[in-house]
């Protein structure tokens, strides 16, 4: 028995958890330094042709003639892979609760190929998510090459990828973990700790190594300095994180509107045209100013050093919030967290800058209450408290100023809580899902399956397994009563032989069925499909 338990204990938790995390975080860890390479190059490049049409500006016909079929070109591309639209962040958040599917290989090469052409136009658009998206890739890519027939590993591993994606386009490992914590899968399992955190440290390792030769950063911004606040400042988080709060609410009220009338009074158009539209108008903005285009990290930095006129703060906000909801609403490709962070860091200049007049505060109050505005912006706009405060101190260098962190991350979120504002991320998921659903229909299915010998979940608490999208476990029946107990801290272990009582909601009953199979092992039963009261 012990001997089994041993074998079962390798098998399901060292492989998935500990192998195949190490092998994605190596794999990740050396694409996405690569693709920092590229995307700071592209970058570059994309400043240098907006600096030339503003002396040639009678080349635009010929820019917008090229515009148009790289367009084109976009639209034939979605219409064979609808997963490489939009933010990767969201995509791959979806992917791994199992919302959604794609095949690996055409997601990686895409979404590196199409984000970098989005970066070259200059639509203001990030690195940050198109990283999680191919790190997820390449965890399916991991298991598909050398465990295809353990299904179950799958998710594990498409996890261990999306969290080294964020940890080295950041340079911060600690959110990376905490991304899968939080954001993923919202909840706190060892198993998602363990693979999440032994991917993280080896792309990390793979990351250091290569950076010094592409010569990219490991950091996603530069140290920065900040004074220490006491406990008489700490009305500042408080004021920073109500402001950031309430505009995140606003934020998320207007990419709610965008969504849901913008895209409704344009829907018979061709994705072609809509894509050309966003292209032309992120040119015309490029040339009029950078601060409207492009992924918004110079941005953020010459925030740090620049006075810009509040006026123009209020303008860059206006232009840059509706330029990227236009551009991911209507699908082009490219994250969104970086965008955002942008955004945020304007307002909160604005704010800060305000503050600053009318208490007569130096410009080291400034600074520091900007990098408390980013900060609320992740955790009210983003709806990840937790992982805003570990990415302010790891990010953003607050080591001195852990405490305002926490209070100014903690009053963003109660402020988007009061008036139940969802996160960017779970209402773009929920547009992806009803887009791609739009003809099927949503079947809600009853049933029992006995755990078998050698099956994945033996051994796990329920905690741990990531069980198919939308099924909840009713009851778990087990023959030994005395051994029926809850274990330790709430969560029941499961053997073998139990008999789990299961409901689903799902557009792919099939699909479904064979993802519960892999978890329980293999049997044949009999669902059927319940009624919806």
């Amino acid at each position: 028995m012990k001997n089994n338990r041993f074998i079962n204990y390798i098998v399901n938790l060292i492989f998935p958890a500990v192998v195949f995390g190490s092998i994605t975080g190596v794999l990740t860890g050396a694409i996405i330094t690569i693709y920092k390479w590229c995307a700071k190059h592209i970058v570059e490049i994309s400043s240098y042709i907006y600096n030339f049409l503003h002396n040639y500006l009678y080349l635009l016909p010929a820019v917008f003639v090229v515009l148009f079929g790289v367009s084109y070109l976009f639209s034939l591309i979605y219409k064979k892979n609808p997963n490489l639209r939009g933010g990767g962040i969201p995509t791959s958040i979806a992917i791994l609760r199992g919302l959604i599917t794609f095949r690996w290989l055409r997601n990686l090469i895409g979404i590196f190929f199409m984000s970098l052409v989005s970066f070259l136009v200059g639509v203001p658009l990030g690195s940050e998510g198109p990283s999680v998206q191919m790190g997820t890739a390449l965890g399916r890519g991991s298991y598909k090459f050398f465990a295809k027939k353990h299904k179950a590993w799958d998710r594990y591993s498409m996890t261990g990828g999306a969290c080294a994606g964020f940890a080295v386009a950041t340079g911060a490992p600690i959110s990376g973990i905490m991304f899968a914590i939080e954001e993923a899968h919202q909840r706190i399992a060892p198993m998602i700790i363990i693979v999440s955190a032994t991917a993280v440290i080896f792309a990390t390792i793979v990351s250091e190594l290569l950076s010094p030769v592409f010569m990219v950063s490991t950091t996603l911004f530069p140290k920065i300095t900040l004074i220490s606040l006491t406990i008489k400042d700490v009305w500042i988080p408080i004021v920073v994180g109500a402001c950031v709060g309430l505009f995140s609410v606003v934020f998320l009220k207007y990419y709610k509107f965008i969504s849901k009338n913008i895209r409704g009074l344009i829907k018979n158009i061709p994705v072609y045209v809509k894509i050309f539209a966003i292209f032309v108008l992120t040119v015309c903005l490029g040339l009029i100013s950078a601060s409207f285009i492009s992924t918004g990290h110079e941005l953020i930095l010459s925030l740090f050093e620049v006075e810009f006129a509040v006026w123009f703060l209020v303008i860059i906000l206006l232009v840059r919030s509706t330029l990227t909801l236009l551009a991911n609403t209507n699908g082009v490709t490219g994250g969104m967290f970086l965008p955002i962070l942008a955004i945020g860091a304007v307002f909160s200049s604005i704010v800060s800058r305000l503050i600053c007049m009318a208490f007569n505060l130096d410009q080291a109050y400034f600074v520091i209450m900007l990098v408390l505005g980013i900060v609320s912006c992740i955790s009210g706009m983003m709806k990840i408290p937790l992982t805003a405060i570990v990415f302010g101190i790891e990010a953003l260098f607050c080591f001195n100023n852990i405490f305002f962190v926490i209070i100014a991350s903690a009053v963003s979120f109660v402020m988007t809580e009061l008036f139940d504002a969802k996160s960017i991320n779970e209402s773009v998921i929920d547009n992806r899902i009803a887009d791609l659903n739009q003809t099927k229909t949503l079947k809600v299915y009853d049933t029992f399956v006995t755990v078998q010998k050698g099956s994945f979940a033996v051994g796990k608490q329920m905690r741990d397994i990531l069980w198919p999208a939308n099924l909840f476990i009713l009851s778990l029946q087990r023959k030994e009563v005395a051994n029926a107990e809850v274990d330790e801290h709430g969560a029941k272990a499961v053997k073998v032989g139990d008999v789990l009582h299961v409901r689903y909601s799902t557009y792919d009953e099939p699909a479904t069925k064979r993802e519960l199979i892999s978890i329980v092992g293999d049997q044949d039963y009999n669902e059927k499909e319940a009624t919806i009261i």
